[in-house]
């Protein structure tokens, strides 16, 4: 076994500068796209919800256009203070509020969704406010529609099986048969132009508050990053060398059906280093004897790439000189020749097939009492690799997790570049996640998104038309 650390990737900002922290990125040097043409400047909200919560976001954002102080002064890059968010701070944009942009849910409706209960309770509650959206989206008044979710409504509810209530692991999507306010409302509104940014009555009222939460500057942070990516915005990017070739980034999941009708099908997100992300599904998949998991046929793993190169090239028009795939289960070989086909035919340069595990099954132990640094990364065998994405991290002075943290396992299938190479990318890749805005997410952007897609997919038919655009999931 051999480990090393490597060196915390840097982000790109405001005037090409970098920085490793996306928070002390957009305090220095502001987001990525600042002065292009297209950036969002100025942002329409809609607001969604019971009269006292939509009156009481609108006053919290509107506040957060001043600075809230930091959390705690023993670890400052940690928890940074928000600068505020106006159109000479913070990511250099304002949000603009009308009256007649606010569509407020009546309180005899709420009063009533409190004597439903279970699936019924979601469902009733879903169709109130996926109306309320849809008559506001299609006024084409509002750049981004914030809801504020029914005090009433449980986040998830499972179908009972057999009397009993199955467990669910924490990263994992629920599985078949979970009804889920979020997922259901995304999946009914993806017909949307606007993007949703759905808020609990916590994010934003203090006197609402529980120890688990995070503090109001942090909140701040990661609404305001969110949201100003929903907006067309670009926060940060990765960096890219003069020398590096232009890379595609696919993160293939796999989705049944929430009423368990249908099978397992693939979902790819499609990902540029400039942050743009688009959904692509893929064909029907097959569980496979050997380790019981989801798995493409050579035709359609063909197809799948076909059509994510083709998106890629409508978006950005051209195509990518080298693609990454990232899966969250093995290549088998049929899989891995249909995507050799599919590269071999559009002259790729470069194909990296990569199999992200959530474990190794090995820990590494530092003298003391804190945990491995970020950026350790093991070479366990040729095939075998090991990457702490969460560990102590230097900038912060600490380790900011609650738990041990656990690697994650690298395993190619097919290999363009080094394995270290392989890894600094994850790193990277690791940090482009808009709904937080730390710099230690688990996951490579990829995954991350595959699965909050795949949660929304599973509501909606095979033939559904739904949106392309990664903003409309999240």
């Amino acid at each position: 076994m051999r480990a090393e650390v490597i060196d915390e990737p840097e982000l790109e900002f405001g005037g090409g500068s970098g920085h490793i922290d996306p928070r002390f990125g957009l305090i220095a040097h502001g987001p990525a796209d600042l002065g292009a043409p297209n950036a969002p400047t100025a942002i329409r909200v809609g607001l969604v919800g019971p009269a006292d919560q939509t009156e009481g976001l609108q006053r919290w954002l509107e506040r957060c256009r001043e600075p809230i102080p930091a959390k705690d002064e023993r670890y400052p890059h940690l928890f940074p203070a928000f600068p505020g968010c106006d159109v000479d701070c913070g990511l250099y944009t304002t949000l603009v509020f009308s009256s007649r942009n606010t569509r407020t849910i009546p309180d005899r409706a709420l009063h009533a969704l409190a004597s439903r209960s279970g699936v019924e309770q979601i469902t009733e509650a879903v169709d109130l406010y996926a109306e309320e959206i849809v008559a506001l989206a299609e006024q084409n008044r509002v750049d981004l529609i914030l809801v504020a979710r029914p005090d009433q409504v449980k986040d998830t509810l499972p179908r009972r099986r057999g009397g009993r209530r199955r467990r669910e692991r924490d990263d994992k999507p629920p599985s078949t048969g979970f009804e889920n306010f979020h997922d259901l409302l995304k999946a009914r509104t993806l017909t949307v132009r606007q993007p949703l940014q759905l808020f609990r009555r916590h994010t934003w009222d203090d006197t609402n508050q529980s120890k688990s939460l995070q503090d109001e500057a942090s909140r701040a942070w990661n609404v305001h990053i969110a949201m100003y990516y929903k907006a067309g915005g670009v926060p940060w990017r990765l960096r890219r060398l003069n020398t590096d070739l232009m890379t595609c980034y696919v993160g293939v999941s796999f989705y049944r059906s929430n009423d368990g009708t249908s099978l397992d099908t693939a979902v790819a997100h499609v990902f540029n280093e400039r942050g743009d992300g688009v959904i692509v599904r893929g064909g029907a998949a097959h569980i496979s004897k050997e380790d019981r998991q989801p798995h493409l046929n050579s035709s359609d793993a063909y197809t799948l790439l076909q059509t994510a190169l083709d998106v890629y090239r409508r978006e950005h028009q051209t195509l990518p000189a080298r693609v990454v795939i990232h899966k969250s289960s093995r290549f088998i070989a049929e899989e891995v020749e249909g995507f050799e086909e599919a590269a071999d035919d559009r002259d790729l340069a470069g194909l990296d097939l990569v199999w992200i595990t959530d474990s190794e099954d090995v820990n590494l132990f530092r003298p003391g009492d804190a945990p491995p640094l970020r950026g350790t990364f093991l070479t366990l065998s040729q095939d075998e690799h090991a990457l702490y994405t969460r560990g102590s991290i230097e900038f912060y002075s600490t380790y900011p997790g609650m738990y041990v943290p656990r690697p994650i396992g690298i395993r190619p299938a097919r290999l363009g570049r080094s394995p270290r190479d392989l890894a600094t990318e994850l790193l990277a890749l690791s940090k482009m996640n808009w709904n937080q805005a730390r710099l230690d997410g688990r996951y490579p952007i990829t995954l991350t998104t595959a699965d909050k897609v795949k949660r929304v997919l599973r509501f909606c038919g095979p033939d559904q038309n739904v949106a392309t655009r990664y903003a409309q999931y999240m």
